[in-house]
């Protein structure tokens, strides 16, 4: 297999250290046979319980955002040596919500991921279009410009995580087709392809992450170029495990 599945869970401002232990709990023999690589993504403050819930399975723990410093006057923020300090070996970077809420762009995004690479944590960056972009055929220079000026400066694509999510998509209920998902899916790995390097970009993990869920999940997997999902709401649920077993 050229590329090995990843889906991670993203569980942006939600759970307690009680209700995160139990769900870990309840889930590592749920996917301890998987066929893909599992992340949970969760709060700063819960990643010390989460790393040590998840001790001894499968399941990764990530973080939501990294600053681009190692330490300084950034009141809010979390550096790379103090996520490691925890044992966490992936960041969500640019999250369509950062960039909504709290100014992230794509200089910004920059930074963060060349932070993370240079501390060996695995950056997840996040691309997409919002609903009017998509209405007025501007999804592909969105993503373009996203993964131009967001990726620079990176020696090897490969070694990154892209997400793509339509904001449109995200938290609404609404899920781009399995076709739509696909073309842009491919159109992020030729156009990283072009920027960086063909081969490089064939070994590039591609995760949707728009809405995917139990109902959904076998399709969009089964796309040529999707190789994985970034999940919001239903990584707070048993369902997890279901998109994770996706295949079986």
């Amino acid at each position: 297999m050229l590329r090995k599945p990843f889906i991670a869970g993203n569980w942006k401002m939600n759970m307690t250290v009680a209700s995160a232990k139990k769900l870990i709990e309840e889930l590592k023999p749920l996917v301890k046979d998987a066929n893909c690589d599992v992340c949970l993504c969760v709060p700063a403050v819960l990643i010390p319980e989460a790393v040590k819930a998840a001790q001894g399975s499968n399941i990764k723990i990530g973080a939501q955002n990294i600053h681009w410093s190692a330490s300084g006057a950034y009141t809010g923020e979390i550096s790379a040596d103090m996520l490691k300090d925890y044992g966490v070996q992936y960041a969500i970077i640019g999250h369509s919500e950062r960039r909504q809420y709290f100014g992230e762009t794509d200089e910004t995004v920059n930074k963060r991921t060349l932070a993370a690479l240079n501390s060996g944590i695995t950056p997840i960056v996040c691309v997409g279009e919002t609903l009017s972009e998509r209405e007025n055929g501007e999804t592909e220079n969105v993503i373009y410009r996203q993964l131009e000026q967001g990726l620079k400066g990176i020696d090897d694509v490969s070694k990154i995580v892209i997400a793509y999510e339509p904001v449109w998509a995200i938290g609404t209920g609404k899920t781009a087709t399995d076709a739509q998902a696909q073309e842009t899916v491919a159109f992020i790995r030729k156009t990283a392809g072009k920027l960086f390097c063909p081969k490089c970009a064939e070994k590039l993990i591609i995760q949707y992450g728009g809405s995917m869920n139990a109902g959904n999940c076998k399709g969009l997997m089964a796309q040529p170029d999707i190789d994985g999902g970034l999940i919001g709401g239903a990584s707070l649920k048993l369902d997890f495990a279901t998109i994770v077993n996706y295949d079986k």
